[in-house]
């Protein structure tokens, strides 16, 4: 199937077309700016006119500059949930929504992005997140954002969170240095995720349709840790890329 990528770049950013894929990049950096090169096929799109339903199956080849990059890097599909620029490079057309993926994702320290404290919180995994409770309450949640600089009231909204935010996830070991085949299902009764051509993961928690597929590299941070600590910006990075090759997908 055809798809239609958009580029979201910051200064200094670049994607870069090549006869098989893109090479994303960021430019070296200090903390406190944001750095970001990104394909989306749901630039301009209200939510409920997202692409992607299940069953759905991408597959591509990926590969990054270096391990341990800061930030975080990776494909797949999800909501854009971070809507009227809460988060960086959140979409001001969006309004806040609760999460919906079904992705391969990168996250170097001090990022923290598992509700479930049994879950990987960083490092590179692969994994859904289905929120079983409905959008809305993500906005009439924001007022009530300030509470979580009370760490006791804290840990136990994300107790609650994690009551109702289902997600499910593996870390992958691989050498993201050289080229590997992922492959990510969607399906109605759950997701499966496959590492050249071995299943490394399915999960029973299949994300709410519909959903935009995105490929990204960025140098940004974030997480509710266990301890009740919230925390985002952005961090010191080097130059990095991430090359993306024979993207394919596949519905019905």
């Amino acid at each position: 199937m055809e798809i239609q990528l958009t580029e979201r770049l910051t200064s200094g950013s670049a994607i870069h077309r090549n006869p098989t894929g893109w090479r994303l990049e960021i430019p070296a950096g200090a903390k406190g700016t944001y750095r970001l090169a990104q394909l989306d096929d749901y630039a301009h799109l209200a939510r409920r006119a997202f692409c992607w339903r299940p069953p759905v199956k991408v597959g591509l080849r990926a590969r990054v500059s270096a391990p341990d990059l800061p930030g975080t890097w990776g494909f797949g599909f999800w909501n854009d949930p971070f809507g009227m620029t809460i988060g960086f490079g959140g979409n001001p057309r969006h309004l806040p929504a609760l999460p919906e993926t079904a992705w391969f994702f990168h996250a170097s320290p001090p990022n923290s992005l598992a509700l479930n404290d049994a879950l990987p919180a960083r490092g590179f995994f692969a994994g859904s997140i289905h929120s079983v409770i409905p959008g809305w309450i993500a906005l009439a949640g924001l007022p009530a954002l300030p509470l979580l600089a009370i760490r006791p009231l804290s840990r136990q909204l994300r107790r609650l969170a994690n009551r109702h935010i289902h997600q499910q996830a593996v870390s992958i070991a691989a050498d993201v240095t050289r080229w590997h085949e992922y492959t990510a299902s969607w399906l109605h009764e759950g997701c499966s995720f496959g590492l050249d051509g071995e299943t490394i993961l399915q999960s029973p928690h299949p994300p709410s349709a519909p959903l935009g597929l995105v490929l990204w590299i960025d140098n940004q941070y974030a997480g509710w840790t266990p301890q009740g600590v919230v925390r985002f910006g952005t961090l010191d990075n080097p130059a990095a890329w991430l090359e993306i090759a024979d993207l394919q997908i596949s519905s019905g």
